[in-house]
């Protein structure tokens, strides 16, 4: 589980987050929603601790973070811009995250089998498209085997066959009683996948529901029509 209390962060004159307070149940798979600038990156970023909050305090597993590191190891990340230095491969970048992480033996490799990422484990991450990169940030996010699954955008710039290999992963994980936050502006790829919705403008939280009650109260089936006559 994952609670954030009252959290606030300001960038010079600009404030991003705003008094924001979220709870995120076991085994429920959460659409992060908002229009651009609406905070739901920096929010992402202070529960792994890449930003640190001005204020209010984030509880991971009954556990308030701050000043804590190993708790990350427990999440799988995928960012929405991914980064590796240009001149390594895929493979070395896999076993430099895999040496990183030695203790971890239990690797789950079905991205990489299903994405055929070890046939060109000779390529260079300079030369990699886009996609091919999300679909290396995908990888990576699974192959640990994390308690909790955090995507940023994650079909950002993949091709449908692609995007569809990993919303079946989603929904796998989701099966097992993974926690997964999905940060999307696709809203059609989220319908069949979540829980939860969390919609947040200008920094703030407007609302967080089950879809459930979502359904029930907009008796819509479809997340983009729900979301339009919530915030109508």
């Amino acid at each position: 589980m994952i609670i954030t209390e009252h959290i606030s962060k300001r960038f010079g004159n600009q404030q991003v987050l705003k008094d924001v307070h979220i709870t995120c149940r076991p085994g429920a798979c959460i659409a992060l929603i908002g229009p651009n600038g609406s905070g739901k990156t920096t929010l992402i970023k202070s529960i792994l601790q890449m930003v640190i909050p001005d204020s209010g305090k984030i509880i991971f597993q009954g556990e308030d973070i701050r000043g804590e590191w190993a708790y990350r190891a427990k999440i799988g990340f995928m960012p929405q811009m991914t980064r590796y230095p240009e001149n390594m491969t895929i493979g070395e970048v896999m076993s430099m995250m895999i040496d990183i992480r030695k203790d971890q033996k239990n690797l789950d490799e079905e991205l990489i089998d299903q994405y055929q990422l070890k046939e060109i484990y000779h390529k260079r991450m300079g030369t990699l498209s886009g996609g091919m990169r999300q679909k290396v940030g995908a990888c990576l996010a699974f192959l640990f085997q994390p308690d909790i699954l955090i995507l940023d955008e994650p079909t950002a710039g993949l091709d449908p066959l692609s995007s569809e290999i990993l919303k079946q992963k989603i929904l796998k994980e989701k099966a097992r009683g993974k926690t997964t936050i999905i940060s999307s502006h696709v809203l059609s790829e989220l319908d069949e996948m979540i829980t939860d919705v969390i919609y947040m403008q200008d920094g703030q939280v407007l609302f967080q529901k089950s879809l459930r009650d979502l359904e029930e109260e907009t008796q819509e089936v479809k997340l983009s029509k729900m979301i339009a006559k919530i915030i109508a």
